[in-house]
């Protein structure tokens, strides 16, 4: 069976241990895979090399990096019977989180190639017409996102250190949520729907939220003063986020932003800029991926991995 791999030198962990690429040619030949490697140049090439080699025939691409690259990856799969897996080398890894996919490179690796997975087929997202795959937002945590990805140095404590900045400009999104045919209206510190639980680093936005239910979860946070919303930061690790009274909840297969003014919109951490109003739908088992034979956070599928893959690196 025929692999490719594709590789982003400037995500995440790639960034910061050169010769990667070097590596994964070792493993090919080590295992014998019939396989390729590609390297990204920049935005949005990750996308066309997985279009690419779904139009190919290749079974399996596995991209690996960060959220991103799983982003563009999976984007370009959307809709084919190429399989996706993971080698998680990124900040946050919040999909590979969720679906207990090993963060160490081998164990991912081996996995990629047929060890002890399986095939599942996940919903994803799509808002303003941009796909995600985990979770995307407005309000501050678009704005983390933002000034995060402006950073030249990554990892969780840059990003704490962008998270605390916004925190100290923080100012209420004044928005209106339609779902199921209502209408409700918060001044919000931050609006997310997720398809998984996990924005990253183990925090869960959305505690048991399922990517092959059909739905999306909505999670808005209402604004309140620095102490009350702080002490939800715990809470976000602990999976108890939506017991807090400034947490509403709702699941369903589309929903309806709407806020005051235009401002940045953030799909798997990566930003852009949207308009006021912001429509959210599921796309229900659109993407097909490789998880582990076990993997809690799904329900059993009796479908085989393929035994031949394509990776995709960040």
């Amino acid at each position: 069976m025929r692999l490719h791999f594709i590789f982003n030198p400037n995500s995440g962990r790639n960034r910061a241990r050169p010769g990667m690429d070097r590596w994964i040619r070792e493993f090919i030949a080590e295992r014998g895979l019939d396989a390729g490697l590609s390297v990204t140049e920049g935005p949005g090439h990750a996308r066309e090399l997985a279009r690419g080699a779904a139009e190919s025939g290749v079974e399996t691409v596995v991209a690996v990096g960060g959220d991103g690259t799983m982003n563009e990856v999976a984007h370009g799969l959307l809709g084919s019977e190429t399989a996706l897996a993971l080698v998680p080398c990124g900040s946050g890894n919040g999909l590979a989180l969720h679906l207990g996919i090993p963060r160490a490179a081998r164990a991912a690796l081996e996995l990629a190639a047929g060890g002890r997975g399986r095939v599942a087929t996940l919903d994803s997202g799509e808002a303003d017409g941009h796909p995600f795959f985990n979770a995307m937002g407005v309000g501050i945590d678009a704005e983390v996102s933002a000034r995060f990805n402006r950073l030249s140095r990554r990892g969780l404590s840059s990003y704490v250190r962008a998270a605390l900045a916004c925190w100290r400009g923080r100012r209420p999104v004044t928005c209106t949520v339609e779902s199921a045919g209502r209408r409700h209206a918060f001044e919000a510190l931050l609006v997310a729907v997720a398809n998984s639980d996990q924005y990253g680093n183990h925090a869960r936005i959305a505690p048991g939220a399922r990517t092959d239910d059909g739905r999306l979860d909505l999670v808005v946070v209402r604004h309140s003063g620095w102490w009350r919303t702080g002490a939800l930061v715990p809470r976000l690790f602990l999976g108890t986020l939506d017991r807090s009274p400034l947490v509403w909840r709702a699941a369903g297969e589309e929903f309806v932003i709407e806020r005051g003014e235009p401002g940045p919109l953030h799909t798997d951490g990566e930003t852009r800029e949207a308009g006021r109003r912001i429509a959210v739908k599921v796309r229900r088992r659109s993407l097909r991926m490789i998880v582990p034979a076990l993997c809690a956070a799904l329900a059993p599928v009796e479908e085989p991995a393929p035994r031949g893959f394509a990776l995709l690196l960040p």
